[in-house]
């Protein structure tokens, strides 16, 4: 294969700016006021792809926002890869503890990025790491190298749920058959430090609501004889670990796949500073389930986190409130075996059970999916390895996310394939937060190395 840095090199300025073209669509998809900009999103990636030198390529529109699909089949008989991605981004709230504008890309300098890095909402997650396969594909087929078969499937749901692609793939099996499945929307353990991510957490994803009173009530007139909603949600959320921080749902833990010493001591093997990781966070000390490391807890075991909270009064001064309603969005993080539709029934009866009198709860589900594990043997990781070390110069470690991607354990269920996680972003990008980035660095080695696994894939194939 021809080497891409060439190709990378001499284009590096326009791949830069079409990447920002791309950050500049504020494609939020859970707010219905961009929806507008959503399709516009949709629309540019879809040109992306022509320019590239795909085929077919088709917006298909769904119940909510639109799936972008195109391909380019050289030959049937070679193998076929489908590159899976989203454009949608999380909203940029809280505006205020931005930089820059979340919707304005810039360039800046940082300590992990000296070379710069793209400040922007979806640089990372997952616009940037998206538009490098599309990059990728354009330089093998710009230059005659694409070795096999290609299909893109780029989503506008990603962030909530994924809920209409799971239909489209259901009834689109046949546009969509495949021999693997590649994507990139996790990250690496650093820039010296390259890994591959075998395994993602599943996704339980609730809202609770407390109602006490039919309306707020005067704290001086009706506090301490009526029951606080607010304070009731507390103590409820409070309940929900125990002194070792262990989550106190009967049932929970049942299926919860307990790896081997052998395992666990692989996973060690990984880099990792806990000073560094206290420091990057700025606090003074890690929290978290009793007799597991710090990798191990946000990886090869379950959680349950409070989203946010809210209820009463919240404006400027004081207004002295009993609140009628409090409120409060709940993740579960799930490890494989945990079924997720189970995992939210337990919740539900669980929190509800806990309610004293005086108050009536309510669990309304959102969203969720299936943890998943891609092993080390199959041959898209192989393939995934060998890329990552010919443009890395060292092997890959295996790692397992503590993200969830909901929709990938679905794609083996309906398409019967694997996919490959093979992500360039790192932990300090802060995606879904204030000042999210992709390094400069990063993305254009994601465009180096993603040629390379076309080629070690085909070759593993033939």
């Amino acid at each position: 294969m021809i080497d891409p840095k060439s190709y990378i090199e001499e284009h590096k300025e326009r791949l830069l700016e079409e990447l920002f073209s791309l950050l500049q669509i504020p494609s939020v998809s859970a707010d219905p006021a961009y929806k507008d900009q959503v399709l516009e999103g949709a629309q540019s990636v879809a040109q992306f792809l022509s320019a590239a030198g795909l085929e077919n390529t088709k917006i298909h529109s769904t119940q909510g926002h639109p799936i972008v699909y195109a391909d380019k089949i050289i030959n049937p008989e070679l193998p076929t890869v489908l590159v899976y991605g989203h454009y949608d981004v999380q909203p940029p709230d809280p505006i205020d503890l931005w930089d820059s504008e979340p919707f304005n890309p810039v360039i800046k300098e940082t300590e992990i990025h000296p070379e710069g890095a793209i400040f922007a909402r979806g640089a990372c997650d997952d616009k940037g790491q998206m538009f490098m396969h599309i990059k990728a594909i354009e330089y093998l087929i710009q230059t005659d190298q694409l070795p096999c078969n290609v299909k893109f499937m780029i989503e506008g749901e990603e962030e909530v749920g994924s809920n209409n692609l799971v239909p489209f793939v259901k009834e689109n099996k046949a546009l969509l058959e495949n021999d693997v499945i590649l994507i990139s929307d996790t990250g690496m353990i650093a820039k010296d430090t390259p890994s591959i991510t075998t395994g993602l957490r599943g996704l339980s994803y609730v809202e609770v609501c407390v109602t006490g009173p039919n309306r707020d009530l005067h704290s001086g007139l009706y506090g301490g004889a009526v029951a606080n909603p607010i304070n009731i949600l507390s103590k409820m959320i409070a309940s929900l670990h125990d002194q070792d921080n262990r989550i106190c749902i009967p049932g929970f833990y049942d299926r919860v796949e307990e790896l081997s010493a052998a395992e666990r001591a692989a996973m060690a093997k990984a880099p990792f500073n806990l000073s560094d990781y206290e420091k990057a966070l700025d606090i003074e000390s890690v929290y978290g389930e009793k007799d597991y490391s710090t990798n191990e807890r946000n990886s090869i075991r379950p959680t349950l986190d409070v989203n946010g909270i809210w209820g009463g009064y919240i404006g400027e001064g004081a207004k002295t409130v009993i609140p009628s309603k409090a409120y409060a969005k709940i993740s579960m993080r799930l490890v494989p075996n945990q079924n997720w539709e189970e995992i939210t029934q337990l919740f539900k009866s669980h929190f509800e059970s806990i309610a004293p009198k005086g108050v009536r709860v309510s669990v309304t589900p959102h969203h969720g999916g299936q943890g998943y594990v891609t092993p080390t043997h199959h041959r898209g990781y192989m393939a995934a390895a060998a890329a990552y070390k010919q443009s890395f110069g060292k092997e890959p470690i295996p790692q397992r996310s503590g993200g969830s991607i909901p929709i990938v354990a679905l794609f083996e269920e309906v398409l019967g394939s694997k996919s490959v996680l093979m992500g360039f972003g790192l932990d300090s990008d802060a995606i879904h937060s204030p000042n999210e980035h992709f390094g400069v660095w990063n993305y254009l080695k994601g465009i180096e190395t993603i040629p390379y696994f076309y080629e070690h894939f085909t070759a593993l194939n033939s």
